[in-house]
């Protein structure tokens, strides 16, 4: 369990670059600039989780009108609508000593009720097959293989829709 999830300012920036790198094979991360220009552009949809005055994971994602992820939306930081439909979610990170503690799902409930809170009609995200199951436990709906080859890997579209 953390002590905080906050919105993330850009004083955090290089610790969330080190959490991602940790996280992901280098293909996959999202590099120090990528990250610093989602901190600047969309600070409301980027949050840290603290322990002990550290950062131990984030959770962030533009916001679209777009029911699914394309690869572009992870680089190009001018696709976000801030009065879009769906609040999108380009990386769940969780630092390799602080995993399997609840963190990540402490993350996720968050952007949901921050989504819910600024009235979007959901959430999107890409993952591996191997963490369907994951996301499914927070009512996201597997759309199938996605269409996004970010860093080579095979993906899928999730999508969790808010009751109208």
């Amino acid at each position: 369990m953390t002590d905080s999830i906050r919105q993330a300012v850009m004083a955090d920036l290089d610790r969330v670059a080190w959490v991602e790198s940790v996280c992901f094979p280098p293909a996959e991360a999202a590099g120090r600039q990528a990250l610093e220009a989602r901190l600047g552009r969309f600070p409301d949809s980027f949050f840290v989780a603290e322990k002990d005055g550290q950062i131990v994971g984030f959770i962030n994602g533009a916001v679209t009108d777009e029911r699914t992820i394309r690869d572009e939306m992870f680089e190009d930081v001018s696709l976000h609508n801030p009065s879009g439909c769906y609040q999108s979610i380009f990386g769940l990170d969780v630092a390799p000593e602080w995993q399997h503690r609840g963190i990540a799902g402490e993350l996720m409930n968050h952007m949901i009720q921050d989504a819910r809170r600024r009235g979007r009609r959901g959430l999107i995200l890409t993952c591996k097959e191997r963490l369907i199951g994951f996301y499914e436990r927070f009512g996201y709906r597997n759309l199938g293989v996605s269409s996004s080859v970010h860093g080579g890997a095979v993906w899928y579209d999730m999508i969790l829709e808010f009751s109208q």
